[in-house]
């Protein structure tokens, strides 16, 4: 099981008030975690990727690890702490302005 970790808007589009375990097949990647949150939650969809590009969007984040996995590829497999379900998979918002 995969633990996910939702900024507070998307936990209010998603209807939970906690993080997310998601069971999540094959090789868990950033994109099947995505693909797997989208499945089960359908109101996230477009609101974490561009729903044509299927790319993250320019103001979320993903960490993991104390890692930030945002600029790693979508396919890249997350760290083992992050499979066995020790460490959560982070998505956050980004804060941006002056």
């Amino acid at each position: 099981m995969i633990r996910v970790v939702l900024p507070a808007h998307l936990k209010v589009l998603a209807n939970v008030a906690r993080d997310v375990q998601l069971e999540v097949p094959g090789i868990p990647t950033s994109r099947a975690v995505i693909d797997a949150l989208e499945a089960r939650f359908p109101a996230l969809r477009g609101t974490i990727r561009d729903p044509a590009t299927q790319e993250r969007r320019p103001f979320v984040r993903f960490f993991a690890c104390e890692l930030d996995l945002s600029h790693e590829s979508l396919d890249s497999p997350l760290p083992d702490a992050v499979i066995s379900g020790q460490e959560p998979f982070f998505v956050i918002g980004a804060m941006a302005g002056g």
